[in-house]
């Protein structure tokens, strides 16, 4: 009878007509001011020259575009590229470009801002990563038209759109400048770009820049954003930033940390948003030192993995603020499997397993040994930091538990990576930093051809997974390259080559006022201006009327 009764109303509205009002939904409209801010110092808005300040490449972001940008999920989106195409051999790109963005200053964008681009990062300059100055070298960029830029690669090289994600630069403001002319030039205190938002001024205090006002670009290719003006704010700390929130000066953090996160969190009026960072801390083994060649057994590797309480390092070291990492590939991304195997904390699984590799204990020497009577000891090698000297306290108790014997080892982090690139390490501690690098690509760290001067600090050498991580990267169809990485992804779990333990939480806050915020999986902290044109403060009520096909549908559930 209530169903009945139900489908007889709705056919009634229906023949009504469609202007019958059923619900009122906010709808967005242009207006309002957010301020955050942001921890460290101005120092130039230029995409060339943020790379070392967090806080101009937060500005950048909301000011410059790139050919390409990633969503939350590492797949490539057209930005200022409009559409593209891949040869069959997957070396040539043939990007077209939108024909409907202007610069801030009114300028049409063309091809020839693009070629001036990546002559900078053509150029032998210190300031270009010299991977980067390599890579580019390889490429010939040609402009086939205003609208029309041609890549040419050497051999294929399926994450090659990750390096396109870099802000182009106007070509008729800059087009005479070097990069080392460019270091001073007033271009970085008033930048000219094509984003959502254009600089207006600088916020200045005596003689230091205290803050950066943005406004609306009425000209945006993706219609203007619904904020009238960003603003950003400077100030040395945390602390001092929360301050300025209880004062009103501010309504959001560009990054909450672990001093203020309590306070942040019992503040009314804020909402939360947290991800992953972009930073493994992982566990390298080196299999193939002969010092401690047990590690060269799968059995004896998943005993260890099993005896680390990875809960308790994140409660400890990181307050809660870190998740457990899963394989060697950022989740929530495309790449990722997400019904691989987990390995968790089971110290009585961790002691069947060692025990059965055979090792026995020598009462004289208080040790266990293996089976071929060498002593069951490693060093476990750390940066010289207080979050890295708590982690190997943690993770040498779980292994210690089992009857391994660990000495910590402290160094500087440069001594640390000179330690792994030299092989002369038996077990370290460190962080894969994978930060402006959506595409996953693992072969850097673990393809066979790494094993000798490249990253694959592990020495793992394992033919199957190395032709897993060839293939995907040579391939740009999108499925397979999931297909070989779903492989490579169990391979890696059943033989654990090393141990990845951990992704820190990034946390941000935003006056609940903001709407829309979306924060998916990053590969920087920026990203969380990814959808920026879509968040609004002013919205009015519209009225939805509901389609006779809706409202049948919804009578029947």
């Amino acid at each position: 009878m209530v169903t009945g009764l139900i489908v007889g109303v709705l056919l009634i509205i229906q023949q009504m007509g469609d202007g019958v009002d059923v619900e009122k939904t906010p709808s967005p409209i242009a207006g309002g001011i957010y301020t955050e801010a942001l921890i460290g110092n101005f120092m130039r808005l230029n995409p060339f020259l943020d790379v070392y300040n967090a806080p101009d490449r937060d500005v950048d972001r909301l000011i410059f575009n790139g050919l390409v940008h990633f969503d939350s999920r590492g797949i490539p989106q057209a930005d200022l590229a409009e559409s593209w195409g891949v040869s069959k051999d997957g070396t040539i790109y043939n990007f077209s470009l939108r024909t409907d963005v202007f610069w801030h200053d009114g300028e049409a964008f063309d091809s020839r801002d693009v070629l001036f681009t990546i002559d900078l990062l053509k150029s032998q300059h210190n300031l270009i990563p010299r991977d980067l100055q390599n890579f580019w070298s390889e490429v010939e960029v040609v402009a086939l038209s205003e609208s029309q830029i041609q890549f040419l690669l050497p051999e294929p090289f399926a994450p090659f759109l990750d390096y396109l994600t870099f802000g182009i630069l106007p070509e008729h403001l800059l087009g005479d400048l070097g990069l080392e002319e460019m270091i001073d030039h007033p271009f970085n205190l008033s930048p000219i770009g094509t984003g959502p938002f254009r600089f207006q001024r600088l916020l200045v205090e005596g003689d230091t820049i205290v803050g950066v006002v943005l406004e609306a670009h009425e000209g945006y290719y993706l219609d203007r954003p619904f904020l009238d003006q960003v603003i950003f704010r400077y100030y040395p700390s945390s602390v001092e930033a929360l301050a300025a929130y209880r004062q009103g000066e501010v309504e959001g953090f560009g990054k909450v940390d672990e001093s203020i996160l309590t306070d942040v969190l019992s503040e009314p009026g804020l909402s939360i948003y947290t991800a992953r960072e972009p930073m493994l801390t992982i566990a390298y083994l080196n299999l193939d030192n002969p010092q401690v060649s047990f590690l060269q057994n799968p059995d004896f590797r998943r005993a260890m993995f099993t005896a680390i309480n990875r809960d308790l390092i994140i409660e400890r070291t990181f307050e809660g603020q870190a998740v457990p990492a899963n394989g060697p590939i950022m989740p929530g991304t495309w790449a990722y499997y997400n019904n691989l195997e987990k390995v968790t904390y089971d110290p009585v699984q961790a002691q069947s397993l060692f025990e059965s590799t055979g090792v026995s204990f020598d009462e004289e020497k208080e040790i266990f040994l293996t089976e071929e009577g060498l002593d069951v000891s490693l060093t476990l090698l750390h940066p010289d930091t207080e979050k890295f000297q708590s982690i190997a306290e943690l993770v040498a108790s779980g292994w210690e538990a089992l009857g391994i014997r660990v000495t910590l080892e402290a160094k500087p982090y440069e001594e640390v990576l000179a330690d792994l690139e030299a092989r002369s390490y038996q077990t370290a501690l460190v962080d894969i930093n994978l930060t402006r690098s959506p595409d996953p690509d693992p072969y850097p760290f673990w393809g066979q051809a790494q094993i000798q001067s490249g990253q694959n600090y592990a020495e793992w050498d394992n033919r199957s997974a190395s032709e897993f991580l060839e293939q995907a990267r040579m391939t740009v169809d999108l499925a397979e390259r999931e297909r070989l990485y779903r492989n490579f992804q169990v391979l890696f779990m059943r033989e654990l080559p090393s141990f990845p333990l951990l992704y820190p939480v990034y946390t941000y806050a935003v006056t609940e006022d903001i709407n829309d915020v979306n924060l998916g999986p990053i590969f920087e902290p920026a990203d969380r201006f990814n959808n920026i044109n879509e968040w609004y403060i002013l919205s009015s009520r519209e009225s939805a009327p509901i389609e006779a096909t809706e409202a049948t549908a919804t009578a029947e559930e």
